[in-house]
């Protein structure tokens, strides 16, 4: 399917090449043998099409940033540290060899390793010379960041259609490596899909970024993932030669589990006033299609349940979890503000949801800190058992994340009360932390918004329903005492798998118990039917008090989700009759909600395959042998050949979806009962149920 690196020895050395330029080697030091080898971050980032790499591109300056503050507070705490010390007590240091400084600095943030990438051909120009290069040293100081020079292959873009983006990154990723007049992409590539999970590699979380609405972006990002997957799976079933694994063992493909995500920003939706263009709909509903058919084929579809190398690799899946961040965004945060949306400048709106989708991730990373400044017996008296509590490594994210997942995310700043601070005891019942947890829980649910307090965009990333109806239901919830009986009820809500929450605490701050202890209760009211809650407790990375909650699964049912997909179908599926009526549309809710799925009711409504020139006109017909042509004149291997006809969406890509919709439509959880074989005779049991009627119902 892709085509992978088999030499170790090859991508041993890619690996050190690329290890080398993160971490140059000082010249003190190239001699020393016995020098430590770096380890590369355990995070990356992949930003793809301009909106991707302009993402991820935010959130390396923010860490960026971040970490050199936090640096900077750490040198000044340290000078001030040795000019209080008496002079006797430096010469005694000095004289014993007591001096620290040798010693690693404490990494207060994680750095991720970030691969920006695009078919435009003038990439690196464009970061160059954006503000971040010509304003700061952070281009030059961060290594950490490279740049995908893909142009080779093609450096038009994509021409806003998907699958002619999936296309050039099937032709980039079935080309051998050593055959790229780059030198830097057999590097980048030995790390992102040849190496994913071996001893040799640590990075373990991998985040693609990406615009659903565009060609580049959103045709890339589901091929590079398949491709890293692939790979990765693949490795379950590689049985090399024993003695190739002896000789190896330092750096063998016995691996350890990695977690990737799509972050995936979608476009808007509706706008007063303002018509959009309907290709965006198109080209997110594709994705989205694609993705749920490709997940329900993974993870929920018994008759593949066949574990051989054929059937696993033939149906694997891009990400673990994929990430949904409206662009709606700044409208919602406007109109909430009592602004005239139409003086908006349209740069202003992507910069500030490109803040919010950056708060996002800079949380998800600093959630890998540890959770030292706090004992046992404090998540006890919460409520909250400490193995449940997590670091979001790999392991852990990969059991708690899968499919679609929408972020809810708030924060404060320290109270002011000195109890809050100062006096604070952890488990003292009567303390007044100053903190109002209920507030911060409904400010992370609530429509987004700017705090004027902290400058940070709160809110949900994808609104459950249309935003007059959300807005009526919170306004309800809030006068009701947050009492969640109508945001309960909506799917958004009532039908999530599971959720996995964020507490973030500045240095020093000691939240509350009680405070931890009414959030777990809003989280339990809010999501009824959660069947796995974690908890990632983050101290030190932040100045604010935050709150991030993933929402897992259920966010496919929200209004905005199955707008896009609909419409895709409508456009690129549906025969003449369903094109432009709302029979379709009538027909998906049926399909969704109805106990029998009727798929020979489905057949009469599509065609077999999506017809892309359906958004690209009659230019199709001429784009479609010219990029054939490019992919056999790139990749000679004629038993490699793909047309461009066969990773068109298919009937059934619909079908898979809708089975997936219709699996998390029906999700639910029964309570516990207790069992017992010391059963009550009848007379008892009659008597026990007068006495308390509710002891036979869990």
């Amino acid at each position: 399917m892709y085509f992978t690196e088999r030499d170790l020895s090859r991508i041993l050395s890619n690996l050190d090449a690329l290890r080398n330029s993160v971490f140059p080697i000082p010249a003190s030091e190239v001699e020393d043998v016995n020098r430590r080898q770096q380890q590369f971050p355990s995070v990356c980032l992949i930003g793809l099409g301009r909106c991707g790499s302009n993402i991820a591109l935010d959130v390396a300056s923010l860490v960026y940033n971040a970490r050199s503050f936090y640096m900077n507070e750490f040198n000044i705490e340290e000078r001030q540290q040795k000019e209080t010390e008496y002079r006797p007590v430096r010469w005694i240091k000095k004289g014993l060899n007591l001096d620290k400084s040798h010693q690693v600095k404490p990494v207060f943030l994680i750095e991720p390793l970030v691969m920006l990438g695009d078919l435009d051909k003038d990439i690196e120009g464009r970061i160059r010379f954006s503000h971040k290069g010509e304003k700061s040293n952070f281009l030059q100081d961060y290594n950490k960041m490279k740049i995908m020079d893909l142009s080779e292959v093609h450096a038009g873009g994509a021409g806003n259609a998907p699958i002619l983006g999936q296309y050039l990154a099937k032709i980039i990723l079935n080309k051998d490596t050593q055959k790229f007049s780059n030198p830097d992409w057999k590097f980048i590539h030995s790390y992102l899909i040849d190496s994913c999970g071996i001893k040799a590699n640590q990075s373990r979380l991998y985040f693609y970024i990406f615009s659903a609405g565009g060609g580049t972006g959103s045709g890339m990002a589901s091929e590079f993932g398949l491709a890293q997957q692939y790979a990765y799976m693949a490795k379950t079933f590689d049985t090399r030669p024993e003695m190739e694994n002896e000789a190896n063992a330092g750096h063998s493909f016995v691996f350890e589990p990695i977690f990737t995500s799509g972050i995936c920003i979608l476009p808007n939706i509706t706008d007063h006033g303002v018509e959009m263009s309907e290709a965006l709909h198109i080209n997110s509903g594709r994705l989205l299609c694609k993705y749920l058919a490709e997940e329900w084929d993974f993870s929920y579809n018994l008759e593949n349940e066949d574990s051989d190398e054929s059937s696993v690799m033939h149906r694997i899946r891009p990400w673990n979890a994929m990430m949904l961040i409206s662009n709606d965004i700044m409208r919602y945060a406007e109109e909430t503000d009592d602004g005239e949306i139409q003086h908006i400048d349209v740069n202003a709106m992507e910069k500030y949801a490109n803040q919010y989708i950056s708060q996002q991730i800079f949380n998800i990373l600093t959630a890998q800190a540890v959770t030292t400044d706090y004992d046992e017996n404090y998540f006890r008296r919460a409520g909250i058992d400490i193995g449940e509590t997590i670091r979001l490594d790999a392991n852990d994210l990969f059991m708690s994340l899968a499919g679609p997942v929408a972020v809810a995310y708030a924060e404060s700043v320290i109270p002011s009360t000195p109890a809050a601070v100062d006096k604070l005891k952890l488990f003292d019942k009567n303390s007044n932390s100053g903190l109002n947890i209920d507030d911060l829980f409904f400010r992370s649910i609530d429509l987004p918004h700017f705090n004027k307090v902290t400058q940070a965009i709160e809110g949900i990333s994808l609104l459950p329903i249309e935003s007059g109806r959300y807005r009526e239901a919170l306004a309800s919830y809030v006068k009701s005492g947050y009492d969640p009986k109508d945001l309960k009820d909506l799917h958004f809500f009532k039908n999530c798998s599971s959720v996995v929450s964020i507490i973030s605490l500045p240095k020093d701050y000691k939240l509350s118990y009680m405070d931890l202890n009414r959030l777990k209760s809003h989280l339990n009211t809010l999501f009824p039917n959660t069947t796995l809650k974690r908890y990632a407790l983050v101290i030190g990375a932040s100045a604010n008090i935050s709150l991030t909650t993933l929402i897992v699964k259920s966010p496919c049912l929200s209004d905005d989700f199955l707008t896009l997909i609909v419409s895709f179908i409508k456009r690129c599926f549906a025969k003449d009759d369903y094109r432009f009526n709302d029979s379709l549309d009538k027909a998906m809710l049926d399909f969704i909600r109805d106990e029998h799925f009727d798929e020979e009711r489905l057949d009469s409504m599509l065609h077999e395959f999506e017809n892309p020139a359906k958004i690209l006109d009659t230019n199709w017909y001429a784009i479609k042998p010219m990029y054939e042509k490019k992919y056999r004149e790139l990749i000679r291997n004629k038993d490699k050949f793909v047309s461009i006809n066969d990773i068109r969406l298919s009937r059934d890509s619909v079908k898979k979806s809708i089975h997936y919709l219709r699996e998390i439509y029906r999700h639910k959880i029964s309570k516990t009962k207790v069992i017992s074989l010391n059963n009550l005779s009848d007379k008892q049991s009659d008597k026990a149920a007068k006495a308390d009627p509710g002891a036979d119902k869990a």
